[in-house]
């Protein structure tokens, strides 16, 4: 496979499962600039975090190791909308600076729990590639992942992005992981495969 057309196909990829991401992102940045939390710094470095994860799990999945099963890792899900829940009862109570993701590892379980979908694209793309090719693949995706960061802090410190996310971020952020967790609970089944993954068959 020419060099060309692995990069192009890995930018494909990222694209498609990124749309999401960036609009986060995007957000995230726009809080920043209007309450300082959380800091530049702590999005761009929880944002590579929770992609290294992604990456992690679905080079060893696709290596052939077994990963964490789905329905486990559902229980992501769990984590943004606690802080979700966190969030809307800080608002409610008229805090009009918190933010749900104020630090590194917040904003990295967001990435994670936020892309959980996102690692069974990349185990078929990468079960398809040579070594090589894998590894261009992954340092496109670590590029690529810099670009998003950079157009969606330009986006998130526009003014009027800043100023609607100052007025309506106490309440639009934790409902957005309140809706992130809800859904990775709901889509992973978590909930009703409860019982059977607690079950001691199912540790075996």
């Amino acid at each position: 496979m020419a060099i060309m057309t692995v990069l192009g196909t890995a930018a494909i990829v990222f694209v498609i499962t990124n749309v999401d991401a960036f609009v986060v992102l995007t957000l995230l940045f726009a809080a920043s600039r209007s309450t300082g939390v959380p800091r530049l710094a702590q999005i761009v470095a929880g944002q590579y975090l929770g992609f290294m994860a992604w990456v992690a799990v679905s080079v060893l999945a696709a290596a052939g190791l077994r990963p964490v099963p789905d329905a486990w890792v559902g229980l992501l899900g769990v984590l943004p909308l606690a802080l979700g829940l966190h969030g809307l009862l800080r608002a409610r109570h008229r805090d009009p600076t918190y933010v749900p993701a104020t630090g590194t590892l917040s904003v990295a379980v967001l990435t994670i729990a936020n892309g959980i979908d996102n690692v069974t694209v990349y185990v078929l793309h990468f079960i398809t590639l040579p070594p090589r090719n894998e590894a261009l693949t992954i340092a496109t995706f670590f590029v690529l992942l810099a670009v998003w960061c950079v157009a969606a802090a330009l986006i998130g410190s526009h003014k009027k992005v800043s100023t609607l996310v100052g007025a309506a971020g106490r309440w639009l952020i934790p409902t957005i992981f309140i809706t992130i967790g809800a859904w990775v609970l709901i889509r992973s089944g978590v909930l009703t495969k409860l019982p059977t993954l607690a079950s001691p068959s199912t540790r075996h």
